[in-house]
């Protein structure tokens, strides 16, 4: 008689910690977000690899879950004859609605580089947890600028 009320016991507590992690499973959604994005460079070199061999033109890492980020190190290299002040814009999201969201910054705002010179960026692509469930994935360009 014992063993049949421990075993109904932990049969109970069983249940509930299945009906628990069931609920919570679909309480909570996840969605991951397709990365794509084209890069363009305007009076520098923008590179893959750090010997500056490799052309830079895209992003496209797979999918980020909002509430996260997602990191990429590229390479400036200075291909005029004066020192550039390095800056990163981005442009033609889509959906436009994506642009807010989803923010691309990096680590080289302002930086002075050389002539003949090269320098590791990294680009940080952040999602907010709170994106709309309606972008299911998004494309952007990203230009990288040298000016005087």
């Amino acid at each position: 008689m014992q063993n049949r009320s421990i075993a109904a016991l932990v049969a109970v507590a069983a249940t509930g910690i299945f009906l628990t992690f069931a609920a919570t499973a679909l309480l909570s959604t996840s969605q991951n977000i397709p990365v794509d994005g084209s890069v363009s460079a305007i009076n520098v070199g923008v590179y893959a690899d750090s010997a500056c061999t490799v052309n830079c033109t895209s992003i496209s890492a797979g999918t980020i879950a909002p509430g996260s980020t997602k990191t990429y190190t590229i390479y400036v290299k200075n291909m005029g004859p004066i020192p550039m002040n390095l800056s990163m814009t981005t442009s033609s999201w889509n959906p436009s609605t994506a642009n807010g969201p989803i923010t691309l910054t990096w680590n080289r705002h302002n930086y002075n580089l050389a002539v003949g010179a090269s320098v590791s960026a990294t680009l940080t692509l952040t999602v907010s947890e709170s994106i709309s469930n309606s972008i299911t994935a998004f494309t952007f360009n990203v230009a990288i600028t040298g000016t005087a």
